[in-house]
């Protein structure tokens, strides 16, 4: 017998001369698209169809292919396929609940795609009419979420939330989907908590539920009171917040072992090799081909959460386990559904496993901030990249909520929580590989300084990312401000921070005519010079030894060269009626103390060269002079050096979050796979059906 190969739709037999034959579904849809009933001439047609296997391909294609007049001569059909499949959620053959869910996926899918240029009105019209849309939708919903919170098969879970995703994602633009006003009225918040907060749920369908949550936050999150905001603001149950934490924690960490794989294997291929061989002078260009794809998604779900629940700030810190220490769980008996992730990460790779790993092979136990903050030091690494812009972006808008938060900064500066936390760094030719295995412990909050004076001493170059600059020293800043307030005497680096902003500043000095065509440098010059203000005029309060306090006096008067440069430029700028006239001066007078310093002390240390016949002090001489000199030393009170103006998304961020948004919600859509279960599959798992 000649073997039948499917194809559109079609049975087509092996010989030509047989004509080809429609599958039955296929004939079924054929029958929908005409202006009859379907119905009338088979009374059972809508319980026969929905035992068909769907053919999303065959029902999609069709849709598109109808011009706007053909498809309104079929909008009652439409409209009773749509009111059927609702219909069909609640029956107890779970086959029935199966198609019946990809069906509607398809006419969403479907209509959209024909009426991209129309408004949400005329898509909603289209799929179930004005008149019955209300109801329509609340039958849907509740369908969705009975579904969703039953005991019972994960393949439905999971169709379920992918054809919310699909509803969500269906407009680039999630804000004008006026399907999801209807999403709004008839929450399935609880829903999504009910997954987070059940270990076995969350394994299954924990991504999709975050990311469907971050997604239904951001519509019209600006222009109306959006119901998913203020529940997910006051959410108080541990479980949850946990499960949200675990969820965001395993994607983040599944990222950081792809690339650490990545980069394993580009150190020991052919660069590697070619570096050895010509020199480092490449290194920094071969290791940008190590990329793998951000996950936005999911950062702006721990973005959602860290912004809008102060409760969800415990989560960050919150500590898990070495890897070695899990024991694997049992594999379930029952076939499940492959889990997709969603977001900008092709369904191919990033595939986050089902298990519930610790997030930090590097150290005896970890937790969701080491994990984000190891995420970031990769995607900062390279901001050329659009999407790792975006990325980089937002780690440093989430790094700047948690600055501002007082309970963050408490754990973050908390001795008695140390951590070894392994930041990846970008090569560079003047420096050598760090050992890993060197790395202390120490409170949280040195790893974040540690990213940021990383940031900034990588990112001097032509293409100046001086948003991130500002975010940067921004962060930085409030962190000083809170050991400032609370007398924290943190056992740090500072010289390395000193250093790096120093190196800042002559960047922007050298490159003035090239940066001020595009930016304006003396904003965050002002910013840079007032930390520097901050250590001279609080220093004493929160630098960890006095010795720390004379070691900042010998940086300043080692690298006053920069400082002089610096205030001859201001001083020229400002003293001219041209556009940099304001801004300049605002750095003339920042930099009184500064110079104040470097006007003191350098006499005095020329004079104690000269005494004592020494042409070139030494570090500890310099540092007596300057022991020895203080007392004579005058300085003037600045005031407003531990205030700051807090941050605020809708004011300042609501453009690049619209953008964020759209560019995920185009991912979504692309990523979603809806023909993922087999007919095999489904009948294995509902071996009950009659």
């Amino acid at each position: 017998m000649a073997q039948a190969e499917k194809k559109g739709g079609l049975l087509r037999k092996s010989s030509a001369s047989k004509k080809p034959l429609k599958e039955k579904v296929v004939l079924m849809y054929d029958e929908i698209f005409t202006t009859e009933d379907p119905s009338k001439c088979s009374p059972r047609f809508w319980e026969e169809l929905f035992l068909m296997k769907v053919n999303l391909e065959y029902l999609e294609g069709k849709l598109e292919s109808l011009d706007g007049e053909e498809l309104m001569k079929i909008k009652d059909n439409i409209n009773c396929l749509f009111q059927r499949c609702i219909r069909a959620l609640g029956e107890e053959h779970p086959i029935r609940v199966v198609n019946a869910l990809q069906t509607l996926c398809a006419l969403i899918r479907g209509v959209h795609q024909k009426n991209k240029s129309t408004s949400g009105f005329d898509i909603i019209n289209m799929l179930m009419g004005f008149d019955k849309a209300e109801l329509c939708m609340k039958n849907l919903m509740e369908s969705l979420d009975a579904l969703l919170c039953a005991e019972g098969s994960e393949s439905l879970k999971n169709l379920c939330l992918k054809l919310l995703l699909c509803l969500v994602t269906v407009t680039d633009n999630i804000s004008q989907n006026t399907i999801l006003e209807y999403v709004m009225i008839n929450s399935i918040f609880e829903a999504i908590l009910q997954i987070l907060s059940s270990l076995p749920s969350r394994r299954e369908h924990g991504y999709e539920a975050v990311v469907l949550l971050a997604l239904l936050v951001n519509y019209r999150k600006y222009e109306s009171v959006n119901p998913y905001i203020v529940k997910l603001s006051i959410i108080d149950d541990e479980a949850t917040l946990n499960g949200m934490g675990l969820v965001v924690a395993q994607a983040l960490s599944e990222y950081n072992r792809q690339y650490k794989d990545k980069e394993e294997e580009h150190q020991s291929g052919f660069f590697s090799a070619l570096t050895n061989m010509v020199g480092s002078m490449f290194i920094a260009d071969a290791d940008e081909k190590i990329s793998v794809q951000t996950n936005e998604a999911i950062l702006l779900a721990l973005y959602e959460a860290v912004h809008l629940n102060r409760n969800f700030i415990t989560v960050l810190a919150q500590s898990h386990p070495e890897i070695g220490l899990v024991t694997m769980p049992v594999s379930p008996t029952t076939p499940t559904t492959p889990v997709t992730p969603l977001g900008t990460t092709p369904p191919s790779s990033d595939v986050i496993s089902t298990v519930e790993l610790p997030l930090d092979a590097d150290v005896q136990t970890s937790n969701l901030l080491i994990t984000f903050l190891k995420y970031s030091s990769i995607v900062m690494q390279d901001t050329k990249d659009e999407h790792r812009l975006h990325s980089g972006k937002l780690c440093l808008i989430i790094l700047t909520c948690i600055a501002e938060d007082q309970y963050a900064n408490a754990f973050l500066h908390d001795d008695n929580m140390n951590f070894r936390v392994n930041l990846h760094r970008m090569p560079m030719r003047h420096r050598k590989k760090a050992a890993d295995k060197n790395l202390p412990c120490r409170p949280l909050v040195c790893a974040v300084l540690d990213l940021m004076v990383e940031f900034i001493i990588t990112h001097m170059m032509k293409e100046f990312p001086m948003d991130l600059y500002v975010r940067c020293i921004q962060i930085v800043h409030k962190l000083l401000c809170y050991q400032k307030k609370c007398r924290v005497r943190l056992h740090y680096t500072w010289r390395e921070l000193w250093s790096a902003l120093i190196n800042l500043l002559k960047f922007l000095l050298s490159n003035e005519t090239v940066l001020l065509a595009k930016h304006n440098i003396f904003t965050l010059a002002l910013m840079v010079v007032n930390l520097f203000n901050m250590f001279i005029t609080y220093g004493d309060t929160f630098l960890p030894t006095p010795s720390s306090y004379d070691e900042l006096y010998y940086e300043i008067i080692r690298m006053h060269q920069s400082f002089d440069n610096l205030y001859s430029m201001v001083l020229r700028l400002s003293t001219n009626a041209g556009q940099w006239k304001e801004p300049a001066s605002k750095v003339t007078h920042a930099l009184v103390n500064i110079r104040a310093i470097i006007n003191h002390f350098n006499p005095k240390i020329e004079s104690y060269a000269a005494v004592n016949h020494i042409s070139q002090l030494s570090e500890e001489q310099v540092l007596e002079v300057v022991r020895s000199n203080y007392d004579t030393l005058t300085l003037k009170l600045q005031d407003g050096l531990d205030q700051y103006e807090r941050y605020s998304e809708q004011h300042k961020e609501a453009a690049f979050f619209k953008e964020l948004v759209r560019s995920i919600s185009i991912n979504v859509r692309r990523n979603l796979a809806f023909n993922t279960l087999s007919q095999e599959t489904l009948l294995k798992e509902f071996s009950t059906i009659s």
